[in-house]
């Protein structure tokens, strides 16, 4: 991956322009060969377009292991990361990353902002009429958290008129709000969910199996899963309706499912190997 600053790179575009406009015009004429012919110079410009394309790609802010800011680096690293560095390199684009509020990324997806959004987006048909997207690169599903002492929680069926939280503009919070009688506490960050169950401010979280689990293991020490897995789902990379990317992309996915690329990154973040998803995307 090749990072890039757009502004920055049309502000010296703009410079060298006007620079070249203002130049002495004897200097731009062209000289003749000895066959008395003129050889064409290679402008910047035509240099650039053999250059790989920058792409806008939105990610979370934070949704560990997925995607999560490094503080001694200062960097964004994690699965989704390491996946779209891999695809960038396979498929050939360089890309500009846009830390973003979960809910930011699909509006703005939806609204054409980003060419590309890698977020632990579950595929559902409601947001392929907005954008497209790849095939899936992750099995997920969703699971209720309760505090450690919580014995009266063991299922979906027990959340009804208790406080449930979790996070805003995402698929758990639309199966809480339809099939549940429970009340639903939003936050922007599903770290505040958490934290307000273990505070004994909310009765039980509910989100996505993966990051609750790797909080649960990792940080929570005062939160446990309860139940079964609610609503198996898919993640799959958005794009921009109509990308010329989607089919490169999904190209190059499969070529890390079978060359093992794919499961190497499951294994460093998620302990087991998976050498492909086996989900299938809602829109087949």
């Amino acid at each position: 991956m090749k990072k890039s600053y757009l502004s920055l790179a049309v502000t010296l575009g703009v410079s060298m322009s006007l620079l070249a406009a203002c130049g002495d015009a004897d200097e731009a004429e062209e000289t003749p060969d000895e066959n008395g012919e003129v050889e064409e110079e290679t402008t910047e410009d035509e240099e650039a377009t053999d250059e790989e394309e920058t792409l806008v790609v939105a990610t979370d802010t934070n949704y560990v292991p997925f995607e999560f800011m490094n503080e001694e680096t200062g960097e964004m690293e994690g699965f989704d990361i390491d996946l779209i560095d891999e695809l960038s390199d396979r498929v050939g684009f360089d890309y500009e990353l846009e830390v973003v509020e979960f809910d930011g990324i699909v509006a703005g997806m939806g609204s054409g902002r980003y060419d590309i959004g890698i977020a632990g987006m579950t595929i559902t048909e409601d947001r392929a009429e907005e954008f497209d997207f790849s095939i899936p690169y992750y099995d997920a599903g969703l699971i209720l958290a309760v505090h450690e002492d919580n014995e009266d929680i063991q299922s979906i069926d027990d959340i009804d008129d208790l406080t449930v939280a979790t996070r805003s503009g995402t698929t758990s919070e639309d199966f809480l709000h339809e099939n549940t009688e429970a009340n639903v506490q939003v936050y922007p960050q599903i770290l505040e969910a958490y934290m307000d169950v273990e505070a004994g401010r909310a009765d039980a979280a509910f989100y996505d199996v993966p990051n609750v689990r790797y909080h649960a293991d990792t940080e929570g020490e005062e939160l446990k899963t309860v139940g079964d897995i609610e609503q198996g789902e898919v993640y799959g990379i958005a794009f921009e309706q109509d990308s010329e990317w989607v089919e490169p992309v999904n190209e190059a996915l499969e070529e890390m499912f079978e060359d093992g690329t794919y499961g190497d990154f499951y294994e460093e973040w998620f302990g087991d190997r998976v050498e492909e998803p086996e989900g299938e995307s809602p829109l087949d």
